[in-house]
């Protein structure tokens, strides 16, 4: 006898409204987004939205805290590869780099709410900071204990490489050179990359 397929589940409320959110975000810019728009979209009265989200900021911001938890997941599976540190820490890097510039490309409205939540220090961003760090921590510290990076001091190492790769994490600065060549993008990515990975295994810190 033949079994019948089990049922896919619905996406919950909260994911759903995420999606309408993004995709209205996309269209029409954080001005023009409306709760009303996103609950008629969702086929629930605007009360109902704010049961998940108080505010129409509340459930912008969740939309870019989701985009920044799928790039976290990423920049996990790259500390966690059995690859060498500093190959590790390029990695790293880069693909923080090339996820900021590759949104701000495909979708100005939701860059522009991460950057601005860059700007203001919100909790989100905080959050995602630190979660960053600890990954960055985790590939220097590998590093260290491998020899491949001799600091002198690690905490100094730390807010170097944040310090010398801040044109390209940054979103307000990647904003800044939003009208760069990629080819020069990359090119500059690539040579401070070098001169970290240098200064980390000179020890000069």
């Amino acid at each position: 006898m033949s079994r019948l397929p089990h049922p896919v589940p619905a996406p919950a409320t909260d994911a759903r409204l995420l999606t309408i959110a993004a995709e209205h975000l996309r269209r029409l810019g954080p001005r023009r987004v409306t709760v009303v728009g996103i609950a008629q979209a969702a086929g629930m009265t605007h009360a109902n939205v704010y049961r998940y989200f108080p505010s129409k900021t509340a459930l912008i911001d969740a939309v870019a805290a989701q985009w920044l938890r799928r790039l976290e997941l990423g920049l996990a599976e790259i500390a966690d590869a059995p690859d060498p540190a500093d190959d590790k820490l390029e990695r790293l890097l880069v693909a923080i780099a090339q996820g900021n510039r590759g949104l701000l490309a495909r979708d100005r409205h939701l860059f522009e709410v991460y950057a601005a939540a860059a700007e203001t220090s919100r909790g989100f961003v905080r959050k995602h900071r630190a979660r960053v760090r600890v990954l960055a921590e985790r590939v220097i510290d590998e590093g260290i204990a491998t020899g491949a990076f001799e600091p002198r001091n690690r905490d100094r190492a730390m807010a170097f490489v944040f310090d010398a790769a801040h044109r390209f994490i940054n979103p307000v600065a990647v904003r800044v050179d939003a009208d760069m060549p990629q080819e020069m993008f990359d090119a500059r990515l690539g040579a401070t990359i070098q001169a970290i990975q240098r200064v980390l295994a000179a020890g000069g810190l």
